[in-house]
């Protein structure tokens, strides 16, 4: 099967970011489809029009759009524009059996309804995030045209999909309140590389690397430090353990919007290069040792009820590497860590709390050991890459065999 994949902030391996897409791509291609991934390159050089490159099998159609997590709510809603532009016409001269979109953004939905037409060929749409709720909630879609514009394209990207796979139950339940089919909803959460977490070996190596660590429980955040993730929250946890739980240290490993913030509030509070330290993003290949040296890793979000029902790569990162995690937000992820022994979640937003949360659950070294087991376990059992990349394909062959019957 010849399959458009259409994600505009694909990344592989070598990159910052998460890469269900190219793991998943990567398993369609050895299981003998052909995948035309068509993307955006976010590098800054001199490239300004469409190229190609080989990854891992996977067909990669680059367009030059700039992005960051420092752009504003205009900027980035310009750059998901002039991509939905340049990929509706580009996909649609692309030979394929099914267009294959994910979002974010939902402007993704443009170019996949455009080939969907121009090639006549099933859709399987699939939803990241609670689009337009979650940019609606957080401030970044405030114009009334604009919101009843984006409404209106969710409602047709579900409408016109043949399939809809959701990355959470939450996500699906978003998608059923549009009036699509629950039967043709298929929630395939992130997966957990297996293969790839859970050596330790490293794991000394990097402890080694930071300054006044030695034995001390080590707290670790590693991921995006965007507006929405709230990173701040875990500077006042870390000023607030100076105090209370001086034994402690914690650790910030990413990039984004708050970036520049986080590091000014943590040089006001005293922490940063105290008990905290700043690292610079790292990518899927070179991350497993930073997992390992962490007694727990930290998912973090702003208190928001749209986030509840995200799938965030990190926490999934945190299962596969066997390690304990702590969230500050409720949902089916919350509810994951208490019933399989996993994690906890921080309570409330006060600082001072979570911090002696934090101190009380890293006393207790054999508590700490089983939950990192039982993270692993989970992680085997319900969240491997593999079988979720089986499932995957199931979905997108049942979607591509009901459009052969329609025609």
């Amino acid at each position: 099967m010849r399959i458009i994949y259409l994600h505009q902030y694909f990344n592989t391996p070598d990159m910052p970011g998460g890469t269900r897409s190219y793991e998943l791509a990567r398993r369609l291609v050895v299981r003998g489809h052909e995948v035309h991934m068509v993307t955006t390159w976010r590098r800054h050089d001199d490239r300004r029009d469409w190229f190609r490159s080989e990854e891992a099998g996977i067909q990669v159609h680059w367009l030059p759009v700039r992005y960051s997590n420092h752009m504003n709510y205009g900027e980035r809603i310009r750059a998901f524009l002039r991509f939905a532009w340049g990929a509706s016409r580009y996909a649609s001269r692309l030979q394929a059996d099914l267009v294959f979109a994910t979002s974010t953004p939902l402007t993704i939905a443009l170019p996949a309804l455009a080939a969907k037409q121009r090639l006549g060929v099933p859709m399987v749409f699939e939803v990241r995030d609670l689009w337009p709720e979650l940019p609606i909630a957080i401030g970044a879609l405030r114009n009334p045209v604009l919101r009843s514009a984006a409404r209106r394209l969710e409602r047709q990207a579900y409408h016109e999909a043949a399939a809809v796979i959701a990355l959470s139950p939450g996500m699906a339940e978003g998608g059923a309140r549009t009036g699509y089919p629950s039967s043709r909803i298929h929630v395939i959460p992130n997966g957990a590389d297996l293969g790839h977490f859970g050596d330790d070996s490293a794991r000394d190596a990097f402890r080694a690397g930071l300054p006044g660590l030695d034995a001390r429980p080590l707290i670790g955040y590693i991921g995006t430090l965007g507006k929405i993730n709230g990173v701040s929250y875990l500077v006042d946890i870390a000023a607030a353990a100076l105090r209370l739980a001086p034994e402690l240290r914690f650790l910030i490993v990413g990039k984004g919007a708050e970036e520049v913030a986080i590091r000014q509030r943590a040089e006001q509070l005293g922490v940063l290069g105290r008990n905290l330290t700043l690292l610079p993003p790292m990518s899927k290949q070179t991350i497993p040792p930073v997992f390992a040296a962490c007694d727990v890793v930290l998912s973090l979000f702003i208190d928001l009820p749209e986030m509840r029902a995200n799938s965030a790569n990190k926490f999934f990162d945190g299962l596969a590497a066997g390690r304990p995690i702590a969230i500050n937000y409720g949902g089916w992820q919350a509810e994951l860590l208490e019933r399989h022994g996993a994690g906890m979640r921080l309570a409330g937003w006060c600082p001072e709390t979570a911090a002696r949360q934090l101190a009380a659950w890293t006393e207790n070294p054999d508590t700490l050991r089983q939950a990192g087991q039982n993270s692993r376990s989970l992680a085997e059992r319900e969240f491997d890459r593999d079988a979720l990349a089986i499932a995957f394909e199931r979905v997108l062959l049942g979607a591509a065999e009901s459009g052969r019957r329609s025609t």
